[in-house]
């Protein structure tokens, strides 16, 4: 399948940022857009879409202009047989308990760690990403701590990596939700390879919308590892689905974007409990008042 990118760089943070999400409207939409300071000390920031369909290059000459950015280049993507690439390159990971790897590796899984076999796909949490594997950590912190988690959602699950770590450590099913059908898909033939198909429910979702959604709720804790805009977009949406007591595991953050989300989610009546950061990644535990 051929695919494109369409980058470009500007000078700021929050007109990076403001150019990103005006991206995201284009039509045909970018399947990720991505925003990334340059360290070479310019103070330039580069912004760049991912595209399954050929972009609207004169939308994108607009938004290059309205935001004083310089033209975008596009460029169509050779075919890569990406799950053979992923399968020589990407080494299994071991966060905490958690030991996650594809099947070719399947020899190398030590005994007393939980397994959580995710192939190579096209759908995001292989958990070599910092956000991934953040999460996992967070989730191996509060089983140390003591927490049993009842009622589980994974809300933009991608592989549902997490959904089925918390599926493996307690005896009640989870729900992983994503907006994107091919994850969903996704999810579900990993959740049907861990032997976890009868535990963990797969729904295509925008955020909370969906009618088993709410008649699960509130959830006990709720995984998120999606990106700023829509945690905070979703923080309505967390605290009616949220019970008193209960724990949210948040990512898909830089670490310069957390104090922002801490914040917001502190004045709405949650607490913080933890923040892990890996690499340029933030993953945060947050516990709701009552």
């Amino acid at each position: 399948m051929t695919t494109f990118t369409a980058l470009t760089t500007l000078a700021g943070k929050d007109q990076a940022e403001a150019l990103g999400e005006a991206m995201e409207r284009l039509v045909p939409e970018p399947s990720g857009v991505g925003v990334f300071e340059i360290e070479d000390g310019s103070g330039l920031w580069e912004v760049g879409g991912y595209f399954i369909e050929e972009p609207d290059t004169a939308g994108l000459a607009v938004l290059a202009t309205a935001f004083n950015a310089k033209p975008f280049t596009v460029s169509q993507l050779p075919e890569v047989d990406w799950v053979a690439k992923v399968r020589r390159e990407l080494a299994p990971v071991e966060a905490g308990r958690f030991f996650v790897y594809g099947s070719h590796d399947a020899d190398k899984v030590p005994a007393d760690k939980v397994p959580l076999l995710i192939e190579a796909s096209m759908a995001f949490g292989t958990g070599h990403h910092g956000t991934t594997l953040g999460c996992l950590q967070a989730l191996d912190f509060l089983i140390e701590s003591g927490v049993t988690a009842r009622n589980v959602i994974d809300v933009g699950c991608g592989t549902a990596v997490l959904a089925m770590a918390a599926a493996h450590i307690w005896p009640h099913d989870v729900i992983a939700s994503d907006i994107d059908p091919v994850a969903v898909e996704v999810a579900q033939v990993n959740a049907q390879a861990n032997n976890l198909a009868d535990r963990v429910t797969c729904l295509e979702a925008v955020g909370f919308d969906h009618p088993d959604i709410k008649a699960k709720a509130p959830f006990d804790l709720i995984f998120a590892n999606i990106l700023k805009s829509p945690l905070i977009h979703l923080l309505r949406d967390m605290k009616d689905h949220s019970q008193p007591g209960g724990y949210l595991i948040l990512s898909g953050l830089l670490t310069d974007q957390t104090q922002e989300v801490i914040s917001i989610y502190t004045e709405n009546g949650y607490n913080l409990v933890r923040t892990d950061n890996i690499g340029d990644w933030s993953a945060l535990i947050m516990r709701k008042n009552g």
